[in-house]
This record gives C-alpha cells, structure tokens and sequence, in this order.
C-alpha cells in the first residue's frame, strides 16, 4: 500500500478557518490559520438556551435535501431566553387561523434590537398560559416538549440577521460547547457531467474532463455514540490548489432563494442535493497524476482530511 498512488492518507489533527487557500500554499495550512482567527472573542456572544440539553441535530445539516437553519435539542430543561430581547411574535400550536399546520408548533421570537432575531419552537404549547412579552438573559421562557415536526420531547433554535437576510449559525455567536472528536469524512464521490460517478476510496484512474466533489461528513463532539452533526468547514484541493470552500457560518437569502457560502453564494438546493452529501467543489481535469485532498473541520477547530492520489487518462 506504500507506494500505491490510490492508498488514502489521513492527515492529523488541525485547525480550519473561513479564508481562501492561496495556489501556492498547501490547503491544510489555511485551515490552521482561519480558525484561529475565526475563534477570537465575541462580544456580546449570547448564551445555548438550555446547557444541558442533547443537541441532535446543528445548522447546516443535510436534511434530506435540504439544510437545516437552526439546532434541535433534547431533553427535560426549561428553555431559556438566549440574550434579552423583546418578543416580536409567538405562535400556538393550537392557533388554527390560518388552518394549515405549522411545522414550527408552539413558537415565539425574540428581537434583540442588533438586527438578531432568536426563535424558538417545537416546544411544549404553553396552552393559556401567557408568553413573556420581554425577556431576560437566561430566564426560562418555555417548556421542552414535542409540537410541530418533532418526534422527541425538546425543542428547535434558530438565529436570523434581519438586516442582512441571512440565518446565522448559533456556534458563530455562542461559546461553543465541548468538542473534543474530529468529523469523520464518511466518502468522497466525484461525479462528471455524464452523472457517472468515480470513488477515489476504490478506483485510482479516470478520465479527463469536468468534475464535481460531494463529501458526506459528519462530526460527533464528545462520543462516537452521539447523533451526528455537520462539520463547521469543508475544504478541497487538487494538486494543493483550493477548488472548493463549503462553510456552514450563515444561509443567505437572495431574491427568495436559500444560498450557501461556497467561494461565493450557491444555491442550497445545488449544495445538498446529493444527500447525504455536499457538493464542495468543481475542477476540470487533464491527463496526468493528480492529489486530492478534503478536509472537513468542526467549529471547536479538530480536523481530519483524506488524500486520494489520482491518475488522469
């Protein structure tokens, strides 16, 4: 396996950031040097709304297709308000005005007059209970339970910058809880304009021509039992060159479309459509030998890559 040009290599532990990779620098270099000036203090950063509640599923998870624009929690605390904010609107359950479902349940939304809004939903339906029409830093607002499109007793938080129009990863705000386990980089598949697929896992030669990279990855923060969340970063190069920079930081919205940041903004749609995967990147290839390289780093700043050594024909 030593000299094989197909072996796959995994690369140690690391740091990722939000910069573009130069062609001149190896891409693992980068990923060092943007996380640490990603995790610089925050001011004024909000708190989780609950500290001991499970998170199942984070921001930017592919969710059949789709990302998924906040955090799911599990378990029995109180929920609490994020940061102090005045509440702008709050939904029942049971509020059948509009006689169409909501698949948000009981929720409400906090203004926080720096053009953050935080929501939470799926909770338990307060019944008559009235909402607080303020609240303060870390003061219960809610109950966990089960409303909405939810299966387990919790509830759903999200974050929205209504000046930019844009939902914000809540770990960009909130100190981030314990992460100490690298993602795992389940596969990597390329696929040409044909829609023929190649996996670099398997096979070591394919032909030249245009190519997009999908990653499936994944990161668990403390036990490789925890349901899985998505990575913070993703990062591809061949031959050392940056062809690909996916970042799950915020979600975008343009002309009513949902963008992804991906060296720009791209479609979501275009992003996670090949669920479970992400589409991370595109490259044309000529003949010869070519190195690939995908990183994928959690927002604590543990990364783990693979290298895939390619022949061009």
């Amino acid at each position: 396996m030593k000299n094989d040009p197909s072996a796959v290599r995994f690369t140690g532990t690391g740091r990722c950031g939000g910069i573009r990779v130069s062609r001149s620098f190896p891409a693992r270099f980068f990923v060092f040097l943007a996380v640490v000036l990603t995790h610089a203090p925050r001011a004024g950063a909000m708190d989780w709304p609950s500290p001991e509640a499970r998170m199942v599923r984070n921001f930017g998870w592919n969710d059949g297709g789709r990302p998924s624009l906040g955090s799911s929690f599990e378990g029995d605390t109180p929920v609490l308000a994020a940061d102090r904010g005045e509440l702008v609107f709050s939904h029942r359950e049971d509020d059948t005005a509009s006689r169409l479902p909501s698949p948000l349940g009981a929720w409400m939304a906090l203004d926080h007059e720096d053009g953050l809004i935080s929501i939470y939903s799926r909770y338990e339906d307060p019944g008559d209970i009235p909402v607080p029409e303020k609240a303060e830093r870390g003061s219960p607002i809610a109950r966990p339970g089960i409303s909405g499109w939810s299966g387990e007793k919790g509830f759903y938080f999200s974050l929205f910058d209504r000046r930019e129009r844009r939902w914000v990863n809540p770990s960009m705000i909130i100190t981030a809880l314990p992460d100490t386990r690298p993602p795992q980089i389940q596969s990597v598949l390329l696929t040409n304009s044909e829609g023929r697929s190649f996996d670099p896992a398997r096979q070591r030669t394919l032909g030249q021509g245009y190519w997009t990279i999908s990653v499936a990855a994944s990161d668990t923060m403390l036990d490789p039992g925890e349901p899985p969340l998505a990575p913070h970063r993703i990062v591809c190069s061949v031959n050392g060159a940056e062809i690909g920079s996916l970042n799950f930081e915020t979600l975008s919205i343009r002309d009513g479309i949902l963008m992804v940041n991906r060296n720009g903004l791209v479609p979501a749609r275009r992003i996670y459509a090949p669920y479970p995967r992400f589409e991370v990147g595109e490259l044309w290839l000529t003949r010869g030998q070519a190195t690939l390289e995908v990183i994928a780093q959690d927002i604590a700043g543990n990364s783990r890559g693979v290298v895939f050594r390619l022949v061009v024909e």
